[in-house]
């Protein structure tokens, strides 16, 4: 695994379309056309706080918005749209990072939402060397349908 030279990283938000639908896939990330509509300028919308690249605290979280990612083992490279870090005694540096990837509307009933997930969480852990074991999907409504993981190691 490795060894990807920068122009064959693959974008996070690129895995999540290929899994979503392919053509849309294609679209954005080989033609490079996109078309808003509706859907698309609410995600806009709830993504600007975010796509700002703020940090705030709050207590024991500390909160990085639009925080760059990368793996080179895993040749991908994105962005979080927010990364917040808990203050734990368990985590060797302190903080505990629990990545939260902004979604419009309800989880999609495929994994594609889930796999974009840990797949940051993936790139948290070769960057800050330590284990990412939850995450969250915000659909940008306290009360609104949220996805939650809880990463687990595999058996050998």
């Amino acid at each position: 695994m490795g060894n990807y030279s920068e122009n064959e990283y693959l974008s996070l938000s690129a895995l999540q379309h290929i899994l979503f639908c392919e053509r849309q896939c294609a679209l954005i990330h080989v033609e490079q056309l996109w078309v808003e509509n509706r859907f698309t300028a609410e995600g806009r919308v709830m993504h600007e706080r975010v796509d700002r690249g703020d940090r705030a605290g709050r207590g024991k979280i500390r909160i990085e918005y639009s925080l760059p990612l990368k793996s080179a083992k895993l040749g991908l490279t994105g962005k979080a749209d927010v990364v917040e870090f808990h203050l734990s005694g368990k985590a060797e540096n302190g903080w505990i990072p629990f990545p939260v990837e902004y979604k419009r509307g309800k989880p999609k009933k495929n994994d594609s939402d889930k796999v974009q997930l840990c797949a940051q969480a993936l790139c948290l852990e070769e960057m800050l060397d330590t284990e990412v074991e939850q995450g969250l999907s915000f659909t940008g409504k306290p009360d609104g349908d949220c996805l939650s993981f809880l990463m687990k190691p595999c058996a050998s």
